[in-house]
């Protein structure tokens, strides 16, 4: 049996290596200086880069599971992978809590007016009248109902905040007050003060929110994207801003990344931007081999992987 890696572990190769003696382990700083005899080889691949394509699976006729070690799988080649009877796996719930901790610092950065007093202290004002809006009993909506939303909505509700859920199916999902439909979205925008973007980029939601989602909104709602940049396109995101159809919007994703040094977003008052950081843990790696070595007891016992199995055919 030969794993390979195509990124380095650090201190959890060796801990695959002790736990699972029997199993040949090779770690690759990157897809370009994989082998070719090894790639030919090996029997499971750990991974999450863009370079994992059709070329690449057509060259791996030994693959029988890919270990994404990224929560998106959007990249990956679903068709031929599924011609293969490749299984895929990925980090799902690895990034929850880093996320949900950066979208609270957007959220307070906001309503505290975190940047504003920042800016008095440049200016040496010493402001002791400053009164800030606090987020009990605002409405947080959620775009998503997965691990990294029901996360979020839990500390949004030690916050003593009402939470909305939009998913595909309107289930009913623990720590949400409500939950509905994706195709309701529309109709409730205006109960929420604060909406999140957590969905997933399938082709249901590729470039889903129209200018028509933008202007459904409050005037007052601060818009927060920590899922996929693809959800919308960059020109409209541009315009709601630039129209105040939303009044403010804190972006970690985008459309086209990285994110074009000419892009009008850079320009613009009512917004703030990170880099795709918010998923970024210095303990991600560790996490996520905890997943893999769930499903890799499993899979050397040939029993069904039981953690994290992604739906080839929805995507996720």
């Amino acid at each position: 049996m030969l794993v390979v890696s195509l990124m380095r572990l650090g201190d959890q190769e060796e801990r695959l290596r002790k736990q699972f003696p029997d199993v040949a382990f090779e770690f690759y700083k990157h897809p370009s200086v994989l082998p070719r005899e090894v790639q030919e080889k090996m029997d499971i691949l750990i991974s999450y880069h863009a370079e994992v394509d059709e070329e690449f699976i057509e060259s791996s006729p030994n693959l029988k599971w890919i270990a994404w070690y990224a929560t998106g799988v959007n990249t990956l080649p679903f068709k031929l992978i599924n011609q293969k009877g490749i299984q895929v796996t990925n980090a799902k719930g690895v990034h929850a809590q880093q996320l949900s901790e950066f979208l609270f610092a957007f959220i307070l950065d906001d309503y505290k007016q975190l940047k504003e007093v920042y800016k008095e202290q440049e200016q040496q004002i010493y402001n002791s009248k400053r009164t800030t809006q606090s987020i009990e009993n605002q409405v947080i909506l959620f775009l998503g109902t997965g691990v990294i939303a029901k996360r979020a909505a839990q500390v949004a509700k030690v916050f003593g905040m009402k939470t909305i859920g939009i998913n595909t199916s309107g289930r009913k999902v623990d720590q949400f007050d409500q939950t509905f439909l994706l195709r309701e979205r529309a109709t409730i925008y205006q109960e929420a003060d604060i909406i999140v973007n957590l969905l997933p980029e399938t082709k249901e939601t590729y470039h889903l929110l129209t200018s028509e989602d933008f202007k459904a909104m409050n005037a007052h709602t601060l818009f927060i994207n920590i899922g996929r940049g693809t959800i919308t396109k960059e020109d409209t995101i541009v315009s709601a801003l630039k129209n105040k159809w939303i009044r403010k919007a804190y972006l970690d994703v985008f459309e086209k990344e990285p994110l074009n040094d000419n892009s009008e977003l850079y320009d613009i008052d009512n917004v703030y931007l990170t880099s795709h950081i918010t998923g970024n843990g210095e303990n991600n790696k560790s996490k996520a081999t905890d997943i893999f070595i769930n499903n890799l007891k499993s899979f050397l016992n040939k029993k069904p992987l039981i953690e994290n199995l992604v739906d080839i055919d929805k995507g996720y």
